[in-house]
């Protein structure tokens, strides 16, 4: 604390009137002087620092408010950043560049806070949920014999003591493969050590979703040279022709429904692209009824005729010559048979040399149409 030299100096004139007086005794009369004005001063203002405060409680204490925040750690730097994504260096005040740069701006230029460099944005990947109304089963081989029944007996009606006609059913099987679906990731191991975020895992994710789209599409329209037997490709999956090009028609979504066996047409689901869904949500029956409907009960599919619908992204768009839907019992028409699930293998010692590991990944799935009746494709007319 500073003292002012005048308040020592007024107090040693007072010596000026007694010339006899005892210089020490007048130097401690004006020391104790001097102290009981600091006291005083000093007394006034814990007193004011005392109002002070209490005025604060009393402030915080309302109900609503709350105590003032500190700022978070890095709190600054975010706000620098945003300031320089807005306006370049020209937003950014002196504090803002300190607490933003990092060495010299062509070495490190400006860099995003630490909150930024953890947060991964991803694209959405779609693909389509086959295996969500297919047979999905197990498989033990690299190839699966499926045996069919291809015709019954021929029972005739016969006369008293005639000898009846014999007849036997007539059997088959199909060959379903079991195809591989692969790739490899090398990442650096700097990478690996040194990253805010587990890479390794973000590669696995980015593998299931790779996988999951190319199997998919595969069951749509595979070729089944390589990739699985897709429906749409499969042969012998009845077609019903719409009429038009370009326009769906509501009497051939109608017939193609009731083209199927009653069997097969009460465990149906339509299938379709959003497009497609979209220009279906608009067409009406003869008594101006739409054909579609929504789901009465929360969790229920939408429908179309009565029969389930789901959205398949690989499903071909409304086009002359297309096949934009199909309608089946899926589970009796379509089987999936999965011998391997996808599998991650992580090799660190292939490209050692190079500071690198290399992930391995694998899935082996093989899918064919084994009932092509309980199927049937909507074939746009061509234009």
């Amino acid at each position: 604390m500073t003292f002012h030299n005048t308040m020592l100096e007024g107090d040693l004139l007072e010596l000026k009137d007694g010339e006899e007086a005892d210089p020490a005794e007048a130097v401690t009369k004006a020391l104790e002087a001097i102290d009981a004005k600091l006291s005083e001063r000093l007394a006034a203002l814990e007193t004011k620092s005392a109002d002070r405060l209490d005025r604060i409680e009393t402030r915080l204490n309302r109900p609503g408010a709350t105590a003032p925040k500190a700022e978070e750690p890095g709190e600054l730097e975010r706000k620098a950043f945003v300031s320089f994504l807005r306006a370049g260096t020209r937003g950014l005040g002196a504090e803002e560049q300190k607490a933003l740069s990092v060495g010299v701006q062509t070495a490190g230029g400006y860099l995003a806070p630490d909150q930024f460099t953890t947060d991964f944005v991803r694209d959405l990947v779609l693909f389509s949920p086959i295996r969500g109304i297919a047979d999905v089963r197990a498989s033990s081989s690299h190839t699966v014999l499926v045996p069919k029944r291809t015709a019954i007996t021929n029972a005739k009606w016969q006369g008293e003591a005639v000898a009846t006609t014999a007849s036997e059913p007539a059997f088959a099987q199909q060959e379903v493969e079991v195809k591989n679906l692969a790739t490899h990731v090398d990442i650096n191991n700097q990478l690996i050590d040194d990253a805010v975020v587990d890479v390794e895992a973000e590669v696995r994710l980015a593998l299931a979703e790779d996988f999951g789209m190319k199997e998919g599409k595969a069951f749509v329209s595979g070729d089944g040279v390589l990739e699985p037997e897709g429906f749409m490709t499969a042969a012998g999956v009845p077609v019903v022709l719409n009429g038009h090009a370009t326009n769906l028609s509501a009497d051939q979504l109608i017939a193609i429904l009731y083209s199927l066996a009653p069997a097969y047409r009460s465990a149906s689901t339509w299938l379709m692209n959003g497009s497609t869904l979209a220009t279906i949500r608009k067409l009406k029956d003869s008594q101006g009824n739409f054909l579609w409907q929504p789901g009465l009960v929360a969790g229920q599919p939408e429908t179309i005729l009565g029969r389930p619908v789901v959205e398949a992204v690989d499903m071909p768009d409304v086009a002359a010559n297309a096949f934009p839907i199909a309608l089946g019992a899926f589970k009796a028409a379509y089987r999936i048979y999965d011998r391997k699930a996808m599998e991650v293998k992580a090799n660190p010692f292939l490209l050692m040399t190079q500071d690198q590991t290399r992930f391995h990944a694998f899935r082996r799935t093989g899918a064919a149409v084994v009932q092509p009746a309980a199927l049937r494709k909507l074939k746009m007319a061509t234009a």
